[in-house]
C-alpha cells in the first residue's frame, strides 16, 4: 500500500488535491487517482511485488509536487508531498 498525506507550505493540510500513481518503469499501466481527504490523506493498494512508482500531486493554485517511492512487498509506504502555492 502507498498512502500518505498532502501539506500546504504552511504545514497544514491540503484537502481536495488530485493524487496519481503510476509505475515508474513508463509502462503503460493503469495509472490510479485519488482525491486527498479532508485530512489531506490518501491511499493506494498496489500488488505485493517489489516496484517503483511515482507519486503526483496538484491542486489549481499550487504547484505540482512529485516523489518517487519503492515498494518491496506487502508493507505499508507513507508519503509526505508539500504543494507550494503558485507564483502569480
Amino acid at each position: 500500500m502507498v498512502a500518505g498525506t498532502v501539506f500546504r507550505e504552511s504545514g497544514l493540510s491540503l484537502p481536495g488535491a488530485a493524487v496519481t500513481l503510476q509505475l515508474r518503469d513508463g509502462s503503460k499501466g493503469r495509472k490510479l487517482q485519488a482525491l486527498s481527504d479532508g485530512r489531506g490523506e490518501f491511499a493506494f493498494r498496489v500488488p505485493p511485488s517489489a516496484a517503483d512508482y511515482i507519486v503526483r500531486a496538484s491542486l489549481k493554485g499550487f504547484q505540482t509536487a512529485e516523489k518517487v517511492v519503492s515498494v518491496a512487498g506487502e508493507e505499508r509506504v507513507d508519503v509526505t508531498l508539500t504543494l507550494e502555492k503558485a507564483s502569480k
